[in-house]
C-alpha cells in the first residue's frame, strides 16, 4: 500500500487500524474486526506512524475526498458558465434577443420553471387579471430575465466610457448627482427590477465606488468571478454575515451603500405594503440611513424602447434625514414604507421587468396581518 508520509492508507476500511505488533519476527496488523495479516515491506510502519494513524480516522479521508470532488464539480460548473458567457458575448444583440424570446416560451410552456411561485405572486398583486394575462406577463418577465443575463455579459465588452451615451440615458440625474457629490454618505436602494446589475456597473463606470451587501455564493469560483466583474468598476461586495461594522465604517467615511431592498426578512422584519400586498422588509436598510444621517435614494435601471442594451437610470425619490420635509424619516417603519412606495412607482412603469418568480411575499403572522388590516381601514 502507498500513502501519505506518516499515515497509513485507511480510507478503504470502515474503522481504524490497531498499532502493528511483532509475532515471531513478523510485523502484523490488527483490524477492528479482529483479523490479522502480515505487512509487506512497503506497508510497514513504525510505532510512531501507527499511533498517528490511529488518531486520523477513515472519515477524515472521506471528507478530504468529498471536498476534492465538490471542488471539481464547482470548477466544472464555473467553466460551463464561462463558456456560455463567451458564446453570448460573441452574439449580435438581435440574435441574443431572439434566443431569449425562444427560451422564455420554453420555460413558460413545456418546462414551466417556477410556474407556481410566479402565478401566485401575480395573483396577489393583480387579483383582477385573468389567467391569459398572467401567462403573457410571466413570459414577458422571463424574456426580460434571460435578456438581462445576456446584457450583463455584453456590458463588459460593449459598454465603456467612450460610448455609454449610446446605451444609457439618465432621468433626474441632477438630483442624484447633488447627493452623490456632496461628500455625505448615501444609501441607494433598488429592487429586483430592470437590469440592476448593469445599473451598478454604470454607476461604477461614472466613477462612484459603492459597497454592496450580498450572500457569498456556494461556488467559490463563480463567487470570485462575480467579485472581479463588480470590483472592476468600483463596486465592492461584503458578506451579509457580520457586515454591520464594515458598513458602519464605510458610511462614516462618506461612502455610498448600494442595497437590494425587496428581500424577505422573516416574521420579525418590518411589515409594510409593497405593491399593495404585505411584505416583510429588513430593518437594517432604514437603520443604515437614519444611523448615519445619510440620504436614501431609490434608483431603477429600466430597459427602454424594447431593445437590448438600452437603459434609463432614474431616481424615484430621495429621503434625507437632515431635511425631512415629508416626515418619512421619523421612524424605521415610515422610511421602510416610503422606499417600498417609491419602488412600486418605478415597477409600475414596466411591470414585466420585475422578478415575479422571486418569493417576495409570504403570509404574515396573525397579529401582523390584523395590524395591517386596521391600518388599511383607517
Amino acid at each position: 500500500m502507498g500513502g501519505i508520509p506518516g499515515y497509513h492508507v485507511e480510507s478503504v476500511f470502515n474503522g481504524r487500524f490497531s498499532p502493528p505488533s511483532r509475532q515471531g519476527g513478523r510485523i502484523c496488523l490488527d483490524f477492528d474486526g479482529g483479523n490479522r495479516r502480515e505487512l509487506g515491506p512497503v506497508e510497514r510502519l513504525d510505532c510512531k506512524e501507527a499511533a498517528v494513524s490511529q488518531s486520523f480516522p477513515a472519515n477524515r479521508y472521506r471528507q478530504i475526498l468529498s471536498s476534492a470532488t465538490l471542488g471539481a464539480r464547482d470548477f466544472a460548473a464555473y467553466a460551463l458558465v464561462r463558456l456560455l458567457v463567451a458564446v453570448i458575448q460573441a452574439m449580435p444583440l438581435d440574435m441574443g434577443d431572439s434566443m431569449c424570446r425562444g427560451l422564455a416560451w420554453l420555460v413558460t410552456g413545456p418546462i414551466k420553471i417556477r410556474r407556481r411561485v410566479t402565478d401566485e405572486n401575480l395573483r396577489r398583486v393583480f387579483p383582477d387579471a385573468d389567467q391569459a394575462t398572467r401567462n403573457r406577463l410571466a413570459r414577458a418577465m422571463w424574456h426580460h430575465l434571460l435578456l438581462m443575463v445576456c446584457e450583463i455579459a455584453w456590458a463588459q465588452r460593449r459598454l465603456h466610457l467612450s460610448n455609454w451615451n449610446k446605451h444609457v440615458r439618465f432621468r433626474e440625474n441632477r438630483k442624484m448627482l447633488a447627493y452623490l457629490l456632496n461628500g455625505r454618505p448615501a444609501v441607494t436602494v433598488t429592487g429586483h427590477f430592470g437590469n440592476f446589475e448593469v445599473g451598478g456597473y454604470v454607476t461604477g463606470l461614472m466613477g462612484f465606488n459603492t459597497l454592496a451587501i450580498a450572500r457569498r455564493l456556494d461556488n467559490a469560483f463563480l463567487h470570485d468571478w462575480v467579485e472581479r466583474f463588480r470590483g472592476a468598476r468600483g463596486q465592492h461586495l461584503v458578506d451579509k454575515a457580520g457586515c454591520a461594522p464594515v458598513v458602519e465604517s464605510h458610511l462614516k467615511g462618506g461612502g455610498i451603500l448600494a442595497l437590494l431592498a425587496d428581500q424577505h426578512a422573516g416574521h420579525k422584519g418590518c411589515w409594510v405594503n409593497f405593491l399593495g400586498v404585505p411584505a416583510s422588509c429588513h430593518k437594517a436598510l432604514a437603520l443604515f440611513s437614519l444611523g448615519a444621517n445619510a440620504p436614501m435614494m431609490v434608483g431603477a435601471t429600466k430597459r427602454i424602447d424594447g431593445r437590448p442594451m438600452q437603459f434609463e437610470l432614474s431616481c424615484a425619490g430621495v429621503a434625507d434625514p437632515a431635511n425631512d420635509v415629508d416626515d418619512v424619516c421619523t421612524s424605521v417603519t415610515s422610511l421602510t414604507q416610503w422606499y417600498n412606495r417609491r419602488m412600486a412607482d418605478a415597477i409600475g412603469e414596466a411591470v414585466e421587468q420585475y422578478w415575479w418568480l422571486h418569493r417576495r411575499w409570504r403570509t404574515p403572522p396573525p397579529r401582523i396581518e390584523k395590524r395591517l388590516k386596521m391600518k388599511r381601514a383607517a
